[in-house]
Formats: structure tokens, C-alpha cells, sequence
């Protein structure tokens, strides 16, 4: 088995740029296997440090000579793949920003992307995009190449620089500081029209060291060349970004999973060692086991349940005796099962997101799979806390990484300063600026802290500068012209649980316009995947309708329609199945009211609405004059696509 040189923190003080990492892992061990993938066979095949390092120098060389500089921007709008993984550190490599898109992104989310960060370059999985990138690219004076992975993979990125000297490369890695852009994120939670976050190099390196750092001695309890995991999150996101930072910086070798591909049932096949998970997957793989043990009777529950019991209260107690050892060995045969479940060799738990409830944290820690909690925001490289083996309170998120500060504002908003701190928006100084307060960034959730500096995570105040709100993924079905129509004034649409509204049964055809929406509206939240309808009709051609979805009814969905827990709730809603379920509730709902009133298009969200947002009154009745705005270029969209579906 090929050897580790394993001290990451000392390693990465002496980088200068995330391109690095490729040189340096072939520096210590260029047969060290790394990463692995699936093949053709679908079997897992380990990819060594030389091999990777060959692969980005070809793609690196490729960028160069079709002109890509330093400081340009590359837009990937790519799933999390191998080949996301080797495009990304060849951009690093030769200085350049990338820009990453979640492959589900809407048309009108891409559209914002492309004409505020301008690219030099976009690279598509495959052709959902291309009509879109075709549409603005007359705008985009800088946009040179387009690369579309489904028809030539890799290659045409290759071939232009397949005979040029890799002197190239090596230049731009010695001119690239800690302080250069590295990657433009937009957050998935913002609206469309806001700037993507600024990410420089050091400040994916600094947060990485800080969680090596703080999790060491449990990493270098593993064997070495044994340290694997599987990446869950998509690389999308700042919590993939930043966990494949980790990785590779601790050589720590990574699976990535094919599209499509269901986490639970490929851990089972990779066997990792350590487990990156967020709460949902742990409280799903607890849930599950707990249902299966009620299937089986009242008996293997209760056992199930006593065993739940018994893993926290050995987690809380720091003087374990010998009857407590002992009853806890007594059901072992319940927690190799949630072993088993996470494939059988995992020695510990990496949990990042929202927070995980102290008691599932101490289930798992008392079951002998110890949880360490970290989180971070998209403005600060992904984590700038983080528990431990040797700093770890169950149920918060920890303590602030080395070189980290943590303080709590007046109403109790978490403020943080640090190396991982991000310079600001892109082309954005006013919104750069609010984000921070006397050189304390802003983070916008309320936490608490005890009196030894562990952070427990309590809510969402507001999204991180003041004048974002929540975003939600767009998803269009079906518009036709229909003769305009006049508004009525009325107050907010109803959602679940909401009082008033009229009647669910059909509407008369004379009713008032506003009878029938709210009818329609009513009518649609009725059904059990439907959480939340606004139908637009005011100073439009036709009827428009912005839907929520339950997240408890989209989770099921996902589970029997064998979709990852790894997908996020933009590709969810993105999904075409679920797409045509929704559009078969609206062309119900349809029948209660006359043929001008039907909605001809809809706009699924990845979110609800929520009085956190300043979208729903504390009533629960929703802001329909705040939401309008809020989703103003959404909605237009629902004006400008042809035609995809049913007419209602």
C-alpha cells in the first residue's frame, strides 16, 4: 500500500494557491491513490496522485491555449463528478476564477450568472444549458469558448494544448497568491439578481487547515492510505468546496459518485472510513432503522428505542462503569445495524450544514461512531467552527478553528473574523460593506455560546446582507396567451393551514377575479405535496402561479422515487417526474374555475416561504406585494418560455 506523508497543516502553510495541492500530493507519494470513480462496469476504480496531476496538467495546458488568463472567469455548470473535480484545479492551476453551477440551475439563474460575472469560458455537462448560453452569449464581448462534456468529454478542452510546453502552468502557479480569486459562488439561497460570494485561495486553505487542525488526532487514528471517504454534497456548494479542499489536503481519498447514483446504497460498496454527512442523511438513517425495527413488532421497537436511550445517556457519561460497558455491548446487534448502514467501516462522522440535535449527535458518538460538528457560510470558505476528539460538546457546532474569532451582537447574531473571511461581493462594493460590521462579518443567524467558546446555532435571522432574501430555483411549465385581465385588491393568498379564502368546489364563471384565484389557490394547496400557491393575474396576459412544496412530502417523494440524499432541493424540484406531478395538481385545480382563469404556467420553489424571509404575515397569510418583487425576473420568465405541458 503506497505511504502518506500525513501532516497537512505544515504542508499547506507553504502553499500559495489551491493548484498546489495536485503538485504536492505527487511530491509526497505520486502512487498514492487519491480518488476513485465508477467505471463502465460500475466498479470502483482508485485514481494515484500521478495520474490525477497528468490528467489537470492536460486540461490546465488546453485553458491556456484557448486563451484563458489569469483572473478570467470559468462557468462549470457541471453535477458533482470526477471530471468537475479535474476541470476546477486546472482552472486554480492556471490562475483562473471558477464559477460553479449546480447542473438543475434554472434558465433565469444562469442567465444572471453569465451576464454579471462575464466568463471567458463555459463548460457544460451536457446540452439542458446550451440554449441559454447561446441566447446571452452576443452579450458576454469576453465569452470565447463553450465546451459541452456530453459530446467530446474532456478532449475538446485537451486538444488546443496538447503540444504546449507545461511551462505555461508552472509560471501561473508561481504568480498566484493567497490573495487571488479562486471561485465566484453564488449561493443557492439568494435570490437571482444578487452578486456571487468572492473566494480567494487562502481562504479555502485557511479554513481547511483550521479543520484538519482541529480533527488530526482522529484522522491519524486511521491507517494510513486507509483515510476515504464519499462526497455527498454537491461540489456546487461551499460544503462540497470546502470538503474537497479537506481531502485532498489531507489525503483523505475521495469517491465520487455517478449521476443518478443512491449515497446510502454506494456507501455500502466504497466502505468509507469517514462518513461527510449533514443532519438530515444521520436523522434519515435513524429514522430508517427505527421503521424497520417497528415492521418487524412492538418488541425489536422497544429494544430499538431502549438502545437509542442507552447510546446517548453512555455518550453524556463520562465515567462509564462496568454494568453501563456492559449493557451497552448488549446491544451492539443495533448499532452494527446503523453501521452496517453507512458500510461498515466508518470510524467517524463529519457533520456539516444545519445544525445536528444534540441527541442524534450523542446517539452516534455513544454508538461508537463519534460526530464532529462544523459550520460555516458561503462568506467564510465553509466552516469557521468546528468540533473535535479533544474539543467536542455534543449538540453544537464547536468551537472557532485556530486563528478564528467568535462573538455574539445584541440581538445575538453570530459575528465572525478570521483568515477564511471572504474580501466581498463581486462587483459589488455596497453590498460588500454591509456584510460586515467594524471588520466583523455579519454571518445573519442567531446563536448562542457557552462560557468555554462551543457555538450552538439557533436560526436564520436574515440571509447575510440585509437586502437579500431567500432564493428559490425556477422551474416553468406550460404558458399560453390568454386575453389580459384586470386585478382586484386583496389580501394575502392562503397557504396550508390558512383561514378564508372561497369555497374549494368550482366557481362560477361570474365570480370576481379574485374569487377565482383564491378558489384556484385554495384548491391547490389542498392537495398533499402542495405547501404554499400564489396565482398571479395582476396586469398579465394570463394566469401565472408561484408553488411550495411540503419538504416532508418532496423527502418521500425522493425516497420512493430512489433519488440521492445527496441532491439538493433545486435539483429536486428540477426533477422532470416531480415536475409532471405538479402539473397534473394544477391541471386539476384547473377545473374550479372558468377557462380565463386557469394558470397556463407555474414556478416551483426549492423553498417555502417563511416569516423569517418577510414573505408570510405572522397571520400566515403570504406578502403578495413582497413576494412580487422578490421574484420579479421569475416571474416575467413565466411570459417569455414556449409552451411545455398541458394547457389546464
Amino acid at each position: 500500500m503506497p505511504e502518506f506523508r500525513f501532516d497537512p497543516v505544515a504542508e499547506a502553510r507553504n502553499l500559495n494557491g489551491l493548484g498546489e495541492l495536485a503538485y504536492q500530493m505527487v511530491g509526497a507519494a505520486p502512487r498514492a491513490e487519491v480518488f476513485a470513480r465508477k467505471d463502465a462496469e460500475d466498479q470502483w476504480e482508485r485514481v494515484t496522485a500521478g495520474e490525477f496531476l497528468g490528467e489537470v496538467t492536460a486540461i490546465a495546458k488546453g485553458l491556456i491555449a484557448a486563451g484563458i488568463g489569469a483572473g478570467d472567469r470559468v462557468v462549470l455548470v457541471c453535477g458533482t463528478r470526477y471530471e468537475w473535480v479535474l476541470i476546477n484545479f486546472a482552472i486554480w492551476a492556471v490562475r483562473a476564477v471558477s464559477v460553479p453551477v449546480h447542473a438543475g440551475c434554472s434558465v433565469v439563474r444562469l442567465r444572471h450568472i453569465l451576464r454579471d460575472c462575464r466568463p471567458a469560458a463555459v463548460i457544460l455537462e451536457d446540452g439542458r444549458h446550451a440554449v441559454t448560453v447561446a441566447g446571452v452569449q452576443h452579450e458576454l464581448t469576453d465569452l470565447g469558448r463553450t465546451w459541452r462534456l456530453d459530446e467530446s468529454g474532456l478532449e475538446a478542452i485537451i486538444r488546443p494544448g496538447a503540444y504546449m510546453d507545461s511551462t505555461a502552468i508552472r509560471f501561473r502557479r508561481e504568480e498566484t497568491s493567497r490573495k487571488d480569486p479562486a471561485t465566484l459562488l453564488y449561493p443557492v439561497r439568494m435570490v437571482v439578481g444578487t452578486r456571487g460570494a468572492v473566494l480567494t485561495h487562502g481562504n479555502f486553505l485557511a479554513a481547511a487547515e483550521g479543520l484538519l487542525e482541529r480533527l488530526g488526532s482522529a484522522l491519524t487514528e486511521i491507517p494510513e492510505g486507509r483515510a476515504t471517504a464519499v462526497m455527498g454534497a454537491p461540489l456546487a456548494d461551499i460544503q462540497g468546496h470546502a470538503a474537497l479542499v479537506a481531502c485532498v489536503m489531507g489525503r483523505v481519498r475521495l469517491g465520487f459518485l455517478p449521476p443518478g447514483a443512491f449515497l446510502l446504497r454506494e456507501l455500502r460498496t466504497f466502505r468509507p472510513t469517514i462518513l461527510l454527512a449533514d443532519a438530515d442523511l444521520l436523522e434519515q438513517v435513524h429514522s430508517g432503522e427505527r421503521a424497520r425495527a417497528s415492521e418487524a413488532g412492538w418488541d425489536n421497537l422497544n429494544s430499538f428505542d431502549a438502545a437509542t436511550d442507552l447510546a446517548v445517556s453512555f455518550d453524556k457519561t463520562s465515567r462509564r462503569g462496568a454494568w453501563k460497558r456492559v449493557s451497552r455491548m448488549m446491544y451492539d446487534w443495533m448499532y452494527s445495524r446503523i453501521r452496517d448502514v453507512l458500510g461498515g467501516r466508518v470510524r467517524l462522522i463529519v457533520c456539516s450544514g444545519l445544525p445536528l440535535s444534540e441527541r442524534m449527535d450523542r446517539f452516534y458518538s455513544g454508538a461508537d461512531i463519534p460526530v464532529y460538528q462544523a459550520f460555516g457560510t458561503v462568506e467564510t470558505a465553509g466552516a469557521f467552527v468546528a468540533n473535535g476528539p479533544e474539543q467536542r460538546q455534543a449538540g453544537t457546532v464547536g468551537r472557532p478553528l485556530p486563528g478564528v474569532e467568535v462573538r455574539l451582537g445584541s440581538d445575538d447574531e453570530v459575528y465572525v473574523r478570521g483568515p477564511g473571511m471572504f474580501p466581498g461581493y463581486w462587483n459589488s462594493p455596497e453590498t460588500s460593506q454591509a456584510a460586515f460590521r467594524n471588520g466583523w462579518l455579519a454571518t445573519g443567524f442567531r446563536g448562542e455560546m457557552d462560557a468555554e467558546g462551543y457555538l450552538l446555532v439557533r436560526e436564520r435571522l436574515r440571509p447575510q446582507a440585509s437586502r437579500l432574501v431567500p432564493e428559490r430555483s425556477t422551474l416553468v411549465s406550460g404558458p399560453a396567451a390568454l386575453p389580459a385581465s384586470s386585478s382586484a385588491g386583496e389580501e394575502g393568498a392562503p397557504q396550508r393551514g390558512s383561514e378564508g379564502g372561497a369555497p374549494t368546489g368550482a366557481v362560477r364563471e361570474e365570480s370576481s377575479e379574485a374569487e377565482q384565484r383564491v378558489a384556484l389557490e385554495r384548491r391547490l394547496c389542498e392537495h398533499p405535496l402542495i405547501s404554499q400557491a400564489m396565482v398571479i393575474v395582476e396586469g398579465r396576459p394570463y394566469a401565472t402561479a408561484l408553488i411550495t412544496l411540503l419538504p416532508e412530502q418532496v423527502e418521500y417523494w425522493r425516497l420512493v422515487n430512489n433519488r440521492p440524499l445527496s441532491m439538493p432541493a433545486g435539483e429536486i424540484t428540477a426533477d422532470p417526474e416531480l415536475l409532471r406531478e405538479v402539473q397534473a395538481v394544477v391541471h386539476e385545480a384547473n377545473g374550479v374555475v372558468s377557462a380565463e382563469a386557469r394558470v397556463r404556467a407555474f414556478h416551483v420553489l426549492a423553498e417555502e416561504f417563511s416569516v423569517q424571509s418577510g414573505l408570510v404575515r405572522p397571520t400566515g397569510e403570504l406578502r403578495r406585494e413582497m413576494i412580487l418583487r422578490a421574484f420579479s425576473e421569475e416571474i416575467d420568465g413565466l411570459y417569455q418560455v414556449p409552451e411545455i405541458g398541458g394547457r389546464g
